[in-house]
């Protein structure tokens, strides 16, 4: 039986995944459940594992390349089997696709002698042909323009985060609101249980999720879909990116069955160890900065989410209390929605939730949201 091997959907967003590594040849045999290639898509490489053994007949995409979401990589049947006409869906995405380029002799000498890749000029000669002046003006803006100190190729995991954030920027009305939390209590009973500031602002998320079901949404053509699990994304800095693993049903979790899934999750991050369950079904995303002395700052949805939110530094501030000044820790968090689901008012009531579960953790404590 032929079984075609094909690019999995994995969230929502996806359309396309690359492939980075054939694990088996073509004419292997290969058992089911066995991992035969890695892909990049969201940020993440993912092992797409044999859905049935047999031998790998047919490799139709190449290291390197796109393939959208349903679009076959390669084909798994008996030795002696009839194959069907395949079609290709990849799309060359690491290396440069050649174009053909008209110069004039006089541009393609000079392009050689200076080094100079045609396909950077710009011709101004009939038909966008590249004529001499055009190579002259070209080496003499690279003469008095800064030096190169690296190049670095827009790819990888880098590439998908380029790829999201401008998708979102584009799509998504984004506003931003700031608001103060004093952290004072907060502080104490992070000494006496020994969870983070994260995993309290995570549990105080899922808990206001629950009471306003709408920022736990997505915009979908002209439909609204409030989700009705709450997977709450955490973002995770890693050698090769930003990666947001995913709490699935955080709001049925306690504060500390959520500190020990965080540094679960952000320990198999860093080491790429991530799994699909571990990776997708996310419908909102926490940030972090504070660590790195950012006080507040704009985070960008994680699309299709509705809303992301922006955590800052925790500081000592002088605050009137009382009608006295007196010294609090203070964290600034910022909540990015979009504008087309959420109006101000009810993302302002979300966040000032969040806030009042902060300022009030034994609220936390609870077995459930």
């Amino acid at each position: 039986m032929v079984t075609k091997i094909l690019m999995p959907r994995l969230s929502l967003a996806m359309k396309k995944g690359t492939v980075i590594e054939w694990f088996k040849k073509e004419g292997d045999t290969v058992e089911k459940g066995e991992p035969l290639v890695e892909v990049l898509t969201e940020k993440v490489t993912y092992d797409i594992e044999a859905p049935s053994s047999g031998v790998l007949r047919k490799i139709l995409v190449e290291v390197g390349a796109e393939v959208p979401v349903a679009g076959i990589l390669a084909v798994i049947a008996a030795p002696d089997e009839e194959l069907p006409v395949l079609e290709v869906a990849a799309e060359p995405s690491l290396e440069r696709v050649e174009e053909r380029i008209i110069a004039s002799p006089a541009a393609k000498r000079l392009a050689k002698e200076y080094g100079v890749d045609l396909i950077q000029v710009k011709g101004t000669g009939p038909e966008g042909r590249i004529v001499e002046e055009d190579l002259r003006r070209y080496v003499e803006a690279k003469e008095v323009a800064p030096k190169i100190r690296e190049v670095i190729p827009l790819t990888g995991i880098r590439k998908t985060a380029a790829e999201r954030v401008s998708l979102s920027a584009r799509t998504a009305p984004h506003t931003t609101l700031n608001m103060e939390v004093d952290m004072s209590k907060a502080a104490k009973l992070r000494e006496e249980i020994a969870v983070s500031y994260t995993d309290m602002v995570t549990k105080a998320t899922a808990k206001a999720l629950v009471e306003h079901p709408i920022i736990n949404s997505t915009l979908d053509g002209a439909q609204i879909k409030v989700f009705h699990d709450i997977n709450l994304g955490v973002a995770v800095a890693t050698e090769k990116g930003l990666i947001v693993p995913v709490i699935q049903n955080t709001d049925s979790k306690t504060l500390e069955e959520i500190a020990s899934k965080l540094k679960e999750l952000a320990d198999k991050a860093r080491q790429g160890k991530l799994t699909k369950d571990e990776l997708t079904g996310g419908t909102f995303t926490i940030t972090n900065l504070g660590m790195y002395g950012v006080d507040t700052f704009t985070p960008i949805i994680n699309p299709p989410e509705t809303a992301i939110l922006g955590v800052g530094r925790l500081t000592e501030k002088p605050v009137v209390e009382n009608k006295k000044i007196v010294i609090k820790p203070i964290m600034n968090l910022s909540l990015s929605f979009d504008h087309r689901v959420v109006d101000g008012a009810p993302a302002a009531q979300f966040l000032r939730k969040i806030r009042k579960f902060l300022e009030n953790p034994e609220i936390l404590l609870a077995a459930r949201a």
